[in-house]
């Protein structure tokens, strides 16, 4: 079976594997007291060229969104966000929850990537100081998007503008962003903190990590407060060595790059496959900007591909997602895609 559900049904990159292993000698501080956790601090700012930047490790994408929102909404703040976004659609209100009422509201823009001028009419029809309404206090846009496609820096700085002139935070969830930056090919720091961004969920888990995300802080304010939060929540983890252990690897020498773009190239492979089937009713519903494809066509045949080898999610009765991983390899490409051509050709 070829495995398409998603980049989380892969496995651990060996170097993050060797990574655990080599931190699993002596013993060392508990609760991120220890050199490990320590040495983090240190790759992140020379990664995304920040002085200043701090590193919160965490065990979930989920907490990493949910604790960076509460950082920097009130309870009576919202999150503005694309209305296809993780944190509104998938996380089972997890902001509201840390964030003591936060709301989301979903602001819609085309390739499911926030408008600017949707931005502007909703901050502009926005009851500011009215206590009936929720107040907007940041905007988080996801990298990659949950439908795969990609803002440019230029598009980041451009919202992160507009928010910040209403006096909003701005938030990225980089799930995927070490997929958004292979693609890009342009620096962490010219991608979030340069183009406006205050806080960035950092996504390695479906990259190769084991258990360990991370939540990377730009701003001083939202940092003290995540200092409490971290461990308000149960995110302070007492062997905290082995999460920073995993992301240190992922780090060092652009592994999270080169698992990303891996992961790019084989959809890439895969989508060429799939086009010259568009006669017999397979088409991409979206742009492929990274590893995430949304393919519509016949119901018989999305009912056929788990007989022809193909593990993905059936999105509605004639839409599958099709994601790659780290560990997908050209063979499993070319299986794929004979599993495509096989289904559809069932169809008739």
């Amino acid at each position: 079976m070829i495995e398409l559900r998603s980049d989380n049904a892969a496995g651990v990159a060996p170097e993050i594997l060797a990574a655990i292993q080599a931190a699993n000698v002596g013993s060392d501080l508990a609760y991120g007291g220890d050199d490990v956790t320590a040495r983090l601090h240190g790759i992140v700012r020379d990664v995304f060229e920040h002085p200043t930047a701090r590193v919160f490790p965490v065990t979930s994408g989920t907490a990493a969104n949910a604790l960076s929102l509460s950082a920097l909404t009130p309870p009576w703040g919202a999150v503005l966000c694309h209305p296809t976004a993780h944190i509104i659609s998938a996380e089972g209100g997890a902001t509201s929850l840390l964030g003591a009422g936060a709301v989301m509201q979903g602001v819609d823009g085309e390739h499911a990537l926030i408008d600017p001028d949707r931005l502007r009419a909703h901050l502009d029809s926005t009851g500011w100081g009215d206590p009936h309404h929720s107040q907007p206090s940041v905007l988080s846009l996801t990298v990659a998007s949950d439908e795969g496609t990609l803002y440019q820096p230029t598009q980041v700085a451009e919202l992160a503008e507009i928010a910040r002139a209403r006096g909003l935070k701005v938030h990225m969830d980089g799930a995927r962003l070490a997929n958004g930056l292979a693609a890009l090919g342009c620096s962490p720091a010219d991608l979030t903190w340069r183009a406006g961004v205050d806080v960035v969920s950092l996504g390695a888990i479906k990259n190769g990590a084991l258990g360990a995300e991370a939540i990377v802080v730009f701003d001083e304010g939202a940092a003290e407060e995540l200092v409490y939060r971290t461990k308000r929540s149960g995110h302070v983890t007492s062997k905290m060595r082995f999460q920073s252990a995993q992301l240190t690897a992922y780090l060092t020498d652009g592994l999270w790059l080169r698992l990303a773009a891996h992961a790019n190239q084989r959809m890439a492979e895969l989508v060429a496959e799939l086009r010259p089937l568009a006669d017999r009713g397979v088409r991409l519903l979206e742009r492929v900007d990274v590893n995430m494809a949304f393919v519509e066509l016949p119901v018989p045949a999305a009912e056929a591909l788990p007989d022809a080898g193909i593990l993905c999610y059936r999105i509605t009765d004639d839409t599958v997602r099709l994601v790659t991983s780290w560990e997908t390899t050209a063979d499993h490409v070319a299986a794929a895609a004979a599993g495509f051509r096989a289904a559809v050709s069932a169809v008739g």
